[in-house]
């Protein structure tokens, strides 16, 4: 079978979901309750945006009140992050303009780099001028036809957030979300050799760790899927499954399924295939049995 006659065969990608910067745990470089969020406007959204302008406004009273430089970073950097949440939203809810969008962005990072400027040393401002960026380069994804695909617009973002998120990493090297932030960042920009070395040094500090490699190995998998690569995502699949179940919130693909159509439509790699579809029997995950009986049949051989 031709390439293209198994990229009809294989499973249509759906959307990635997405969520706010400000979930602990994202589950999409990035990114489900940026989805949500849509339909909640009339509900909370109201308040939401109300309470970012209260912040707004009390950063701005702790910047002219700040009795010394290290307060003052970290009020520049609160309404920075106020800024950029209020933009991030309200264009999501597409309730301002793309200008409009920009001009509360520039703020954003017009202050974030005031508290860089001001307390160069601290974690936390590079942390947070990172988030904003990241989340700028995320949303646009949550626009995108194809957010498998590596844009450089999109990257541009990213590649910034990544750089800060580096920063803060590296003057608190016990953050474990610092590593988990630059890891999201590099997954989305392409970059699945410095994701994977970021995953790694959160899983060195935090458990969850784990859980991000077994999904950014999952995602990389379908990236080059899409993209025809097909040696390249049976390994990432297969990687996928040594550290986990993929999250199907952030990964809403079947590895398992994924890589027993590649091995088996593409490769003819037929044990390989009954390895992955025994390995799901026993992690209890589904096979769809039409494709099974498509590899009894291939295969010449009944399990």
């Amino acid at each position: 079978m031709t390439n293209a006659g198994l990229a009809k065969e294989l499973p249509v990608m759906k959307r990635p979901l997405s969520s706010s910067s400000r979930s602990l745990l994202w589950g999409l470089v990035l990114f489900a309750s940026l989805i949500v969020v849509v339909g909640c406007v009339d509900v909370g959204g109201k308040t939401f945006l109300s309470s970012r302008d209260s912040e707004i406004k009390d950063s701005t009273h702790a910047i002219e009140t700040a009795r010394d430089d290290s307060q003052r970073a970290k009020a520049y950097s609160w309404r920075g992050t106020a800024y950029s949440e209020k933009a991030r939203y309200s264009r999501l809810s597409k309730l301002i303009s793309n200008d409009e969008y920009k001009r509360l962005f520039d703020l954003a990072i017009a202050d974030h780099n005031q508290a860089v400027a001001l307390d160069p040393n601290n974690a936390e401002v590079y942390f947070n001028r990172a988030q904003t960026n990241y989340d700028r380069g995320a949303l646009d994804l949550v626009y995108s036809k194809e957010p498998w695909r590596v844009d450089p617009i999109t990257t541009s973002w990213l590649d910034v957030a990544a750089s800060d998120f580096e920063k803060a990493s590296e003057k608190d090297p016990k953050n474990s979300l610092a590593f988990d932030r630059l890891g999201l960042a590099y997954e989305q920009a392409g970059e699945e050799d410095k994701a994977i070395r970021a995953y790694a040094h959160e899983m060195a500090l935090d458990p969850f760790g784990k859980q991000r490699l077994a999904n950014a190995y999952c995602f990389f998998g379908f990236r080059h899927q899409q993209e025809r690569e097909f040696a390249a995502a049976a390994a990432a699949y297969q990687k996928s499954i040594e550290f986990g179940v993929a999250d199907d919130k952030s990964c809403p693909y079947n590895p398992l399924e994924n890589g027993v159509r590649i091995y088996m439509i593409e490769t003819h790699d037929y044990g390989k295939a009954w390895e992955m579809v025994h390995r799901a029997q026993k992690l209890n995950r589904w096979i769809s049995p039409e494709l099974i009986e498509r590899l009894k049949k291939d295969s010449g051989r009944p399990f």
